[in-house]
């Protein structure tokens, strides 16, 4: 076919057997109590009959309690996804090759997957034979993966780059960008760690030096009010002394300069994120960092055929071909209907069929227009496929074109399983949001707002007293909630993640050999892998998440605790081996999946940039003491007129910032023991001390505080967009690779091609 065809169809192509050292693309299991079942039994039989007569052979070997199925495809399969095949980056990729090429194994692996996952002839698919019992389960085997297990899946390579394109060609593009991205941002996360660390240190310079730690280490005479309900315990204000010098270690000058860095460090992290995505650079090639993860993408054409017929009637081609009017000049052979290939899942552009009042027609000739909506590229027909857009059918029926109802009805449904899983990311994550976030939200801005004043405190239902803050400061809860979610729980959570699957895999394995063990090595390498812990689409789906929220508590309220990107930076590093040997060593192989980049988690670590500027912003203007220092400095204080050598600005501070309340205005008589003789005593807020409502520095602080966080998020977000501008979403360096790399290839199909034409 020419170069300049704008279809693409189905070619057939002989290739060999490049894989005969790997028998088995696929292993099925069933249990020998279910092959007494007569229905079940007779089921089992006629899937794999079906399958036979596809083109797979299978084998069934026996252990005593399983019956394992060792699939094989043949190769006149995948002469049908010949076109699947092929790298589509430029025209000089639509030449027929000269000969045969082996089919990469992710690739056969995916193609295997799909055809199974079919549709039977009886109206069931293998998903729905596993869950009625007829298969156990079912499992891509391991093999050649030994490379990965030396250089990545091992502990002492925690320091060492991953090989993406070993991943890559073993796990798939989907994995393999998972793990480039991860790699990115914990590479990232150095600068943040070291700024953070510095940020911490540098408040040890405050830790005895500071006019507040020292005014409250020296205030023996002033008492705290009561916090209690019952109890009528005061506590002198030199007791916070410790707190209050370590609340100074993350709540000082250098947290609002460290917020700011943080959000231009996310618009830094966040271009390598988007470089993954190859519509820069190539279509279809995704380029994760220095490491090129080429994928064979589904040219346009097949991506647009997938409606009700497929390949089979020929192809569809997107935009406008020679006239303008979609005419091309290649009639492809027509397939049997039962040896059409659909396409792969997420090649599947149009999955549902075409409603009648989606195709606008023309007397004269096919129809012309597209599927209508914003941005939709016009779909075009070829002209062997009958301007009859009621009777065209597959496989030679004439099924008419269904009638859609309401046009919102099929709008509302996902088209694809990209756009399902997108949708699903969304909503999930969004739950798992609130449901890791909410108790940092309360304390960082419900705590201890809404309590009232002693002698009047809001109580829940008129009952219960809401609790309060650290005598030090809500700024002390937020550091101690971070510091356990950020330590404690990271850690607890990676030895959970790998002691689990690695227990449960040392558990079937010890039953199994006290079991049984058979000598053939074909069945005990399928034993092998069936005694691994099992996965499923969710597998990588939650290692996604479980970074996005980590991702989250570095970034949202990292001005509460500058140590989280350098506990993160930790915690990736063991994460990545972790990952790596759950999945070459302890799980099942997983079923590769193309991708292009990381689907839509970019949105999500966009939308977590911008609540992180706006939480950190809140946190500063209404959690910490940076606003009330800085207002006492400079409109309270005694530097009020000017600067005073021999002065602290912050002198007085501390009585400033307490307010009096006067013990006789307790509304409950009980009193603790030695409390006679107190006449008053202080607590956080600013109110007035006849009737207890709020003074004016309240106001002036809450208007300088919203003034605060208005200039705070425009200075953050206009340095975001300045950093978006100037950091391309793909580097220089790699749109010149992959443009080095598509001279190469074009090179060299020209130079067979010229030697083919020689001979």
């Amino acid at each position: 076919m020419g170069t300049e065809g704008d279809s693409f169809p189905l070619m057939e192509v002989n290739t060999g057997d490049p894989e005969a050292s790997e028998p088995w693309d696929y292993v099925l299991v069933a249990d020998r109590r279910g092959q007494r079942a007569t229905r079940q039994a007779h089921r089992q039989l006629q899937f794999l009959e079906e399958l036979k007569r596809k083109g797979f052979r299978y084998k069934m070997m026996e252990d005593g309690e399983k019956v394992f199925f060792g699939i094989r495809a043949e190769s006149r399969i995948f002469d049908l996804y010949r076109t699947l095949l092929m790298e589509s980056e430029g025209p000089g990729s639509r030449t027929q090759p000269a000969g045969p090429a082996p089919i990469p194994a992710s690739t056969r692996i995916r193609i295997v997957n799909f055809v199974l996952n079919n549709t039977t002839a009886a109206g069931d698919t293998l998903d729905d034979l596993v869950k009625s019992g007829v298969f156990e389960t079912r499992f891509v085997l391991h093999k050649g993966q030994d490379d990965l297990r030396k250089e990545w899946a091992q502990w002492r390579r925690v320091l060492r780059p991953q090989p993406i394109d070993d991943i890559r060609d073993y796990f798939g593009e989907k994995v393999a960008l998972y793990f480039a991205w991860l790699g990115w941002y914990t590479y990232m996360l150095v600068p943040a760690a070291a700024v953070g660390l510095l940020v911490f240190l540098s408040g040890f310079a405050l830790f005895n030096a500071s006019q507040i730690s020292k005014e409250i280490c020296e205030a023996h005479d002033i008492l705290l009010c009561p916090r209690g309900d019952h109890s009528r315990r005061y506590q002198q204000l030199s007791d916070t002394c410790t707190f209050a010098k370590l609340t100074h270690l993350f709540d000082n000058e250098g947290t609002v300069v460290f917020a700011i860095f943080m959000a231009l460090w996310g618009e830094c992290r966040r271009a390598p994120a988007g470089s993954l995505s190859p519509g820069a650079a190539s279509p279809g090639t995704p380029r994760p960092l220095s490491a090129p993860v080429r994928s064979h993408r589904v040219p346009g054409d097949l991506e647009a055929a997938a409606g009700p017929c497929g390949p089979a009637l020929g192809p569809v081609r997107l935009g406008r071909g020679p006239g303008g009017d979609g005419a091309s000049a290649h009639q492809p052979p027509r397939l049997p209907a039962a040896a059409a290939p659909a396409l792969l899942p997420e090649e599947q552009r149009h999955p549902h069929p075409v409603c009648a009042h989606d195709l606008p027609h023309d007397r004269h000739g096919p129809p012309a227009g597209g599927l209508p909506g914003p941005g939709r590229r016009p779909l075009q027909l070829h002209p062997a496929v009958p301007g009859r857009a009621g009777d065209h059918g597959c496989g030679g029926d004439r099924r008419p074109v269904p009638l859609c109802g309401h046009p919102h009805h099929d709008q509302e449904k996902p088209r694809t399983f990209s756009e399902r899983e997108s949708k699903f990311t969304t909503k999930f994550f969004t739950l798992q949001f609130f449901a890791h976030f909410s108790s940092l939200i309360y304390i960082a801005f419900i705590l201890g707002r809404i309590n009232g004043h002693p002698g009047k405190s809001v109580r829940l239902a008129g009952l219960w007293k809401l609790e309060e803050c650290h005598l030090s400061g809500c700024m002390m809860d937020l550091f101690l909630q971070m510091a356990i979610i950020m330590g404690l729980k990271q850690t607890l959570s990676n030895c959970a993640e790998y002691l689990g699957p690695w227990l449960a895999y040392k558990c079937r394995l010890m039953r199994f050999k006290l079991g049984r063990a058979s000598g053939d090595p074909e069945l005990r390498d399928m034993q092998h892998n069936y005694l691994l812990n099992p996965v499923n689409t969710f597998s990588l789906f939650d290692e996604f998440m479980e970074m996005m929220i980590q991702y989250g508590f570095t970034t949202i309220f990292v001005a509460a605790f500058p140590l989280a990107p350098l506990l993160a930076l930790i915690s990736n590093l063991v994460e990545i081996r972790l990952d790596a040997i759950k999945m070459v060593r302890l799980q099942r192989r997983l079923v590769p999946r193309k991708a292009k980049d990381i689907g839509t988690w970019l949105q999500v670590l966009e939308t977590i940039g911008v609540l992180a500027v706006i939480a950190n912003g809140m946190v500063i203007a209404f959690t910490s003491e940076f606003i009330p220092r800085v207002v006492y400095k400079y409109h309270y204080g005694p530097c009020r007129l000017g600067a005073q050598p021999a002065v602290d600005c912050l002198t007085g501070y501390v009585n400033h910032s307490l307010s009096v309340f006067y013990t006789k205005d307790f509304q409950d008589p009980v009193q603790a023991e030695g409390s006679e003789n107190i006449t008053e005593c202080r607590y956080r807020d600013y109110r007035d001390t006849q009737d207890y409502s709020l003074s004016e520095q309240f106001w002036v602080l809450l208007a300088i505080r919203l003034l605060f966080l208005i200039l705070f998020e425009h200075v953050a977000l206009c340095i975001k967009l300045i950093a978006a501008w100037f950091v391309p979403d793909v580097p220089q360096s790699v749109k010149n690779k992959v443009l080095e790399e598509k001279y190469r290839a074009l090179r060299d199909k020209m130079c067979s091609s010229s030697k083919s034409t020689d001979v």
